[in-house]
């Protein structure tokens, strides 16, 4: 097989493959839209995922050190806008803002104690 053929054929396999592999999430779809289970789990999922996140990025966090100020009243702020204006855009702004406040400020002034 001559180098041009053995490139085409490796492009064209490419090119099934990838095919494939994006058109099979739309063909194993089709039947599961009908089940309960489904249902189910695409209305308790988003909660589900948001808490694991939550936890996964808050569990090794000390509370007893200034520096814990910042991620725990951002999460208050975006759980309290979210609460009030029902506005994921609005949460998610509020809580970054309201972190990258409180964690410039409270390790600006941990770097000058230490100095």
């Amino acid at each position: 097989m001559s180098d041009t053929a053995y490139a085409v054929a490796a492009v064209g396999v490419a090119a099934a493959v990838t095919w494939g592999l994006r058109a099979l999430p739309f063909a194993a779809l089709a039947p599961l839209r009908a089940s309960d289970t489904v249902r189910y789990l695409s209305g308790r999922m988003p909660a589900g995922v948001m808490i694991i996140l939550v936890v996964y990025c808050l569990h090794d966090i000390p509370l007893t050190q200034a520096r814990a100020t910042a991620p725990f009243a951002a999460l208050a702020v975006t759980v309290g806008l979210h609460l009030w204006r029902r506005n994921a855009l609005l949460s998610i702004l509020g809580g970054t803002a309201v972190h990258v406040a409180l964690a410039s400020t409270v390790l600006a002034r941990q770097a000058v104690h230490r100095k």
